[in-house]
Formats: C-alpha cells, structure tokens, sequence
C-alpha cells in the first residue's frame, strides 16, 4: 500500500476506534490526535495527553498502532509522538489566572506524614513533565521549607502592574511559599485564624505563580479556618485524604473526607493515598510488616466509593531524606520511586477524568 491510498481522513476513521480508557470516548472525538502526516508506506501524528503522568500512555500507543495496521494495512510504519496540554476548569479569572489545577491535600489528624506524601507527589509530577507548585497551608506548623532544604531560602518582591508580588521559591523545579519563608526559622507563629486565613489569601493573590499545571495546597490537620478559607477563596480542582491504616487515622480521616463533601462545599474528592501503610526494611525488599494494620486506605475508599490512588510504604530512606532536605523520589530507591510515581501518575489520571465529567468549581460562599 502506498502513499496514494492513505489520507489523512482514512487515519482520522482509524483512529476514531481508538478509546481513551478513562474518559471513555475516541481519541478523535475528544481532539487528542493532532499533526497528521503520511510518507510512502509511513504515518506520523500526535496524541495530545491530558497529562504527562498519564500511566495509560503506553497502552494508548498500541492501540493507536494496532487501529492503523488493522484499518489501513498491518505493512505500515506508524510513528506517533505523544505530548500532553493538562485538562482543567478554571477560568483565568484574576487569581492564579496561570494555575489549571488546584488540588488540596488534607488529613483529619497530624502525624499521617501528609507533607511528606505532598513534597513526594509533587516531584513525582514534575519528573513527568508536569509544571507543579506547592502552597503549605499549614502557618503554625509549615514542614515545606525543611523537607526542601530550603530553611534559609527568602522569597523576593517584583513589581507588576502597579502591585507588589512575591517570587514564589524554586528548589528542584517545584514552585512553593510557606510562612516559613517569612518568618525566623525558630519563631513560632502564634496567630489567631483571621490572621493566618489572610496569609493563605496573600499566598494566593499576592503570589506570582505563573504557568502551573498542578498547585498543590499541603493543609493543617483537621477542619479549620484554613480549610474554610481555602474553598472560599480558589475554585479548587479537588482534594486527596491521606491516612494511615489504623483506626485512630481513619476515624479523623473521614472527618476530613466529609467536610469536602457537605452540600455547601461540594469539593470532588480524587481520591486516598495510604501512607506508611506496611513497613518494608531496606535489606529485605520484598517483606512487608503491617506495623500500623492491613487495608484500612482500601476500607475507607470502598466505604465513600472513591479510588485508592496511593500505597506508600514505611521505609527509612524516606524519613532520611526529607530530614536532609529533598523529597525522596530523587534517590534511586525503587520502592519508593515506584510508590510514589504510581500515585502521582494516579491522582492525574483522577483530576483529567474528574475534568472531563464534573461541572467546573466554583470558590465557596460560607455563612459562619
């Protein structure tokens, strides 16, 4: 077969076979095939990811290589590069205008390792290929700036438009803004909620983020101001419990779980990530040790029919890295490279089909 009986519409009716297994429509319907262009026995096009983290990329090449040979003919040289333009609901109003997705990481009690899942997620994402940032929520508490090594790091002021605007902090290619920018690192930060609600504010709309395409909001344990402030101030994406498997974690877990999910709030929940969920000792790899329980994320994901997005391992490498000052997925640990990656490549999978089915997000009007 050559160059003169294949088209670009024949590759288009090709390729309209091909679904994309999360969001359940083909690939051509939903414009992810771009760039179009035939040789003698060759075609060459794009598929457009909704992420760089996409885990089905693979799995979506072959098939788009299997619906050219089966529909064009099987003698045909297919070369397909694949990109990604992350999907969002935002409109690019005057806050974050840059930012596609705002993504709240939450968890009913302290403890749970929280900022150590939201620094690793973070990383994760951005060694795909994403553009990531990271706002820590928690004013009292802020852990960002130490599990980035970047204590003594201060943020610079430019002016634009007329305003000032903080330079966010950029270590390892992660965006990020903690009160522990601001503040001495041994001061304690003793504010009352209205004072670090508009902190929160500030870090937001005072904030020049530029392009992002995940902004992730590390919060303080419980349901408080911030939590409140946080909904009301941003139309937020959606939100990630983080738990361990014991009883005492799950019980302050689905506190945090339902708060999203009053009728007033209403904010999607993408989904859990069960951390410290078995022990597993650097020299014997393939052991686990349920130190904390067995399958309380799974329970507490089937019990609000939402995914398990994460199991993350308890594994001393990752405590000695963020005590050094960088996430741990920079090492060259596979179990916990592979932990982490998984749950990065899942809670994107989660926010594309989370925009593609669900109306946009609007901020929250709380009476109080």
């Amino acid at each position: 077969m050559g160059e003169f009986t294949i088209n670009k519409e024949k590759v288009l009716q090709a390729l309209s076979t091909v679904e994309e297994p999360d969001l359940k429509k083909d690939l051509v319907t939903l414009g992810m095939i771009q760039d179009i262009e035939i040789g003698v026995n060759q075609v060459r096009f794009t598929v457009v990811l909704t992420t760089p983290a996409c885990p089905l990329k693979e799995l979506i090449r072959r098939n788009c290589e299997a619906a050219i040979h089966e529909h064009l003919s099987p003698d045909v040289e297919v070369i397909i590069k694949l990109t990604a333009n992350v999907t969002s609901t935002r409109d690019s109003g005057p806050m974050i205008p840059g930012v596609k997705n705002v993504i709240a990481i939450s968890s009913g009690k302290g403890g749970v390792g929280k900022s150590t899942v939201t620094a690793n997620l973070a990383m994760a994402l951005h060694r795909s290929g994403a553009k990531v940032g990271i706002i820590d929520a928690d004013i009292s508490g802020p852990s960002i700036p130490v599990m980035f090594g970047a204590e003594n790091m201060q943020p610079t002021i430019t002016p634009k438009n007329g305003k000032n605007y903080i330079n966010p902090i950029h270590q390892y290619g992660i965006k990020m803004i903690s009160i522990g920018f601001l503040t001495p690192p041994d001061s304690a930060v003793v504010w009352r909620g209205p004072m670090a609600s508009q902190a929160l504010k500030q870090f937001f709309g005072d904030t020049d983020w530029g392009d992002l395409d995940y902004l992730l909001i590390d919060l303080p344990p419980g349901t408080s101001d911030i939590h409140l402030t946080l909904v009301q101030t941003v139309p937020v994406t959606g939100a990630v419990i983080v738990t361990t498997p014991q009883k005492v974690a799950l019980a302050d877990a689905i506190k945090g779980l339902s708060m999203f999910r009053q009728p007033q709030i209403n904010v999607p929940i993408l989904g859990i990530i069960e951390n410290m969920a078995w022990f597993t000792p650097e020299e014997l790899p393939d052991h686990q040790y349920h130190i904390f329980g067995k399958g309380g994320g799974q329970l507490l994901a089937d019990k609000f029919n939402v995914p398990l997005i994460g199991q993350i391992p308890l594994v001393q490498g990752i405590r000695e890295a963020g005590d050094e000052g960088r996430p741990a997925v920079m090492d060259t640990n596979p179990i916990v490279n592979d932990a982490f990656r998984d749950a990065a490549e899942s809670l994107a999978q989660q926010v594309a089909i989370r925009n593609a089915t669900r109306e946009k997000t609007l901020p929250v009007e709380i009476q109080v």
